[in-house]
């Protein structure tokens, strides 16, 4: 059975930083790609990030490229968002997914979630 667990989000002012964390089971981690996604009150669900664990080639929304780091540690099955220069607007709850599409971006290609974590930047 397939799982994915988040963690580390949190409340933090506009300007910081913050890490948040998605632990991989029961999938061959290796042969997925892993995107994290956000969703605001009232807002669809967006995509934000997304690396293919093969290699680590990475992708990014526009509007946190620069801003935003995914990584992966495939000993600990795990990916990671690194968010810097957190702005109001970045304030959601976080998921974490895994598509055997590495190309994908659009929520309905991607065949496992997390259950998602809060995070909120404040002004």
């Amino acid at each position: 059975q397939v799982q994915l667990v988040e963690s580390g989000g949190g409340l933090v002012q506009a300007g910081g930083s913050l890490r948040v964390s998605c632990a991989a089971s029961g999938m061959p981690f290796s042969r997925y790609a892993m995107g994290w996604f956000r969703q605001a009150p009232g807002k669809e669900r967006e995509f934000v990030a997304r690396i293919r664990l093969i290699g680590g080639s990475t992708y990014y929304a526009d509007s946190v490229k620069d801003r935003f780091t995914i990584s992966r540690d495939s000993a600990k099955n795990t990916v990671y968002l690194q968010k810097n220069s957190l702005k109001p607007e970045d304030t959601a709850v976080y998921y974490c997914a895994a598509s055997d599409n590495w190309k994908a971006t659009n929520p309905p290609s991607y065949d496992y979630w997390g259950q998602g974590t809060q995070v909120t930047a404040s002004s």
